[in-house]
């Protein structure tokens, strides 16, 4: 292992140079996120449609390639990070968000609306006098067929099948 490092020392210099450059980048970037998500984003059962969606088809999906390819490089680089010098969860959760994939909507409220979670964001939101985000409640799935008893009416006989007398 020793020798493997020191003949990568270059490198690691730059995975550690990296690694402090994203956390730093982080403390600076994050909260200013945080802010600039409006209060009611996650209140809609659907995502809102983003400010981009007005512009040109190609500049639209230009700029969600890139994201999404920058998503993809800050995902593996916490990968890296998890056993390397850096902020590996930070830059996974980066990653993460930057991405698209279908029901990353609903799961990015699933983790929203943990008490703690939703409470620090909340908190440090109001510290610098924005509203707190509201979180839509999760919609509850309706079953096809009621129970059975619900589809008895009590007033009616129960009336069993009798099976013919030439099956027995």
């Amino acid at each position: 292992m020793l020798t493997w490092m020191h003949d990568h020392r270059v490198l690691l210099a730059w995975l550690t140079g990296a690694g402090v450059v994203l956390f730093v980048a982080s403390i600076i970037v994050v909260p200013i996120l945080i802010l600039r998500i409006p209060h009611d984003y996650f209140a809609h059962e659907k995502r809102p449609a983003s400010p981009w969606s007005h512009c040109n088809r190609a500049l639209r999906l230009t700029l969600v390639v890139v994201k999404n390819v920058a998503g993809y490089l800050f995902f593996v680089a916490g990968l890296a990070m998890l056993v390397l010098p850096g902020q590996g969860l930070l830059t996974l959760l980066i990653g993460f968000l930057m991405v698209d994939f279908p029901g990353k909507y609903g799961l990015e409220k699933w983790v929203l609306r943990r008490p703690r979670i939703l409470n620090t964001i909340n908190w440090f939101r109001t510290r610098r006098a924005r509203p707190p985000l509201t979180v839509a409640s999760p919609k509850r799935k309706r079953r096809r067929n009621p129970p059975l008893a619900s589809r008895v009416d009590p007033k009616e006989p129960i009336v069993r099948d009798q099976a013919p007398s030439s099956a027995r």
